[in-house]
C-alpha cells in the first residue's frame, strides 16, 4: 500500500493526521509506517523533513517503493491514530533552495543547452553538476536573470500530467520516467520531473547567490544558497568583513589592497628570518666538534628547507647519526634524519616502535613527525 504524500497536495501544511500501520526496532530507533504523511523523505537528492510524531523526534525519513518510512526515538502504537508536525522552517528553508536550483538549471539548459546531472541539498549548501562549463561573465549574467526572475514573482505550479500531456511536454528529466510523473513548471524559465515542495511562487525565494564554481569531471560544479540560508551567509560574510577592516584599520574597498600588502611583508620578513636563523645555525653547527659521531639537535621554528640544509652539512663532517628534531613537547616535533655510513631506515623504525612515529624516505636521509618528548626522544636515540 503506497504512502499518501500530503505535501504533493499541500507543501505549506505544517500538521497533519495519519494512521500508524507498522512499528519496528531497529539499530538506529524505530521504523514507523503511516497511512499518509506530511514528512518528505530523502529523495531527488535533498535532505528530509525534520519533525515529530505525537512529540516524538523523527531521526530521518526514507522512501522506497513509494512507502516512506519514519525513523522516530521512541515506538508508536500500532493501529493508533498519532498527530505528525513537520519543522516548518527547516521545510521552508529548504523549498526555497530547491525552487531556485530549478531557475537556475531550467536557464541554463535553456541559454546554453547544459544538463545538471548531479544535484544535492543539505542543511548547509546546495550543489549543482553540469555537462559544461560556465564562464565568470555567464555565471554573473546568470545569477542577475534569476534574481530579476524573483522579484518578477512568477507562479510555480505542480502536478501530475497524464501519459499523453506528458508526451506533449518538453521536459528535463535525468531519469525515464513513464508514470506518476511529478512536474514542476515555472513559466518561461522550467519545465522539470520533480518530486519535492517547492514554493508557489518565485517572489518567495527571497534571493539567489552562486557560492562557488569550479571544474568538475569535465563539467562544472555550482553552489548557491538562496533565501534566509543566503541571508544567514551573508551576514556571516559581513561579520568577517567587519572584523577584517577593523584588524587592518581599513575600509572595505581597500581591504583586499591591505591583505596583500600585509602578505608581501610578512613574505619578507619570513624570508629576512629564515636568512637570520640560518646564520644562527651556522654558528651553532661550528660549535660541534668535528670529532663527534652522532649529532642530535632540538631547535624551535625552522622550516623544512632549513632543516635539511643542516642535515646536509652535518653528514659531511660527522660520521654517525645526524638529526634534527623540530617543535615542542606538546604538540610534537618535525625530524629529518641523514647519516653516509648508517641507514637511517632503522632508526626510523626505532621511532615508530617506540612513539608511532611517521615518515619515510632512503637509507641516506628520513624525514618525519613524532610525538613524544625531547627527552624520550634522546633517551631512544642515545642508546
Amino acid at each position: 500500500m503506497k504512502t499518501i504524500k500530503l505535501y504533493d497536495d499541500d507543501a505549506y501544511a505544517v500538521e497533519f493526521a495519519g494512521k500508524v500501520l507498522s512499528c519496528e526496532q531497529i539499530e538506529e530507533g524505530y521504523a514507523v509506517i503511516l497511512d499518509k504523511t506530511l514528512f518528505f523523505p530523502e529523495e531527488g537528492g535533498q535532505t528530509p523533513d525534520k519533525g515529530d510524531i505525537d512529540g516524538i523526534e523523527v531521526l530521518d525519513v526514507q522512501i522506497k517503493d513509494n512507502i516512506i518510512t519514519h525513523t522516530t526515538a521512541q515506538p508508536l502504537e500500532v493501529g493508533k491514530m498519532v498527530q505528525g508536525k513537520i519543522d516548518w522552517q527547516h521545510r521552508f528553508y529548504n523549498m526555497q533552495q530547491h525552487s531556485g536550483e530549478h531557475l537556475f538549471s531550467g536557464l541554463a539548459y535553456r541559454k546554453y543547452g547544459y544538463k545538471n546531472v548531479g544535484f544535492h541539498l543539505s542543511n548547509q549548501i546546495v550543489t549543482m553538476d553540469f555537462d559544461g562549463v560556465f564562464t565568470k561573465e555567464q555565471l554573473d549574467e546568470m545569477e542577475w536573470e534569476i534574481n530579476k526572475a524573483i522579484v518578477a514573482n512568477v507562479p510555480i505550479k505542480t502536478g501530475y500530467p497524464s501519459k499523453e500531456e506528458l508526451a506533449a511536454l518538453d521536459y528535463r528529466s535525468k531519469l525515464a520516467l513513464e508514470e506518476d510523473v511529478r512536474i514542476v513548471e515555472i513559466e518561461g524559465y522550467d519545465i522539470c520531473a520533480c518530486c519535492a515542495p517547492h514554493v508557489h511562487r518565485t517572489g518567495e525565494i527571497g534571493s539567489f547567490k552562486i557560492q562557488s564554481a569550479q571544474n568538475y569531471k569535465k563539467g562544472m560544479r555550482i553552489s548557491i544558497l538562496c533565501g534566509f540560508r543566503a541571508l544567514v551567509e551573508y551576514q556571516k560574510k559581513s561579520e568577517i568583513i567587519a572584523g577584517l577592516t577593523s584588524i587592518l584599520t581599513t575600509n572595505q574597498e581597500l581591504l583586499i589592497d591591505n591583505v596583500k600588502k600585509q602578505k608581501a611583508q610578512i613574505q619578507t620578513l619570513s624570508q629576512e628570518l629564515n636568512i637570520a636563523k640560518q646564520a644562527l645555525m651556522e654558528y651553532k653547527l661550528q660549535a660541534i666538534p668535528s670529532e663527534k659521531e652522532h649529532v642530535l639537535l632540538f631547535e624551535q621554528g625552522l622550516e623544512q628547507l632549513v632543516m635539511r640544509n643542516i642535515v646536509n652539512q652535518l653528514v659531511e663532517k660527522h660520521s654517525g647519526i645526524c638529526a634534527v628534531f623540530v617543535g615542542d613537547d606538546t604538540r610534537g616535533y618535525s625530524y629529518i634524519l641523514g647519516s653516509k655510513n648508517i641507514d637511517c631506515r632503522e632508526i626510523a623504525s626505532r621511532l615508530r616502535e617506540a612513539f608511532g612515529a611517521k615518515g619515510g624516505g632512503t637509507a641516506p636521509m628520513i624525514q618525519g613527525q613524532v610525538l613524544s618528548t625531547q627527552e624520550a626522544i634522546r633517551n631512544l636515540l642515545e642508546k
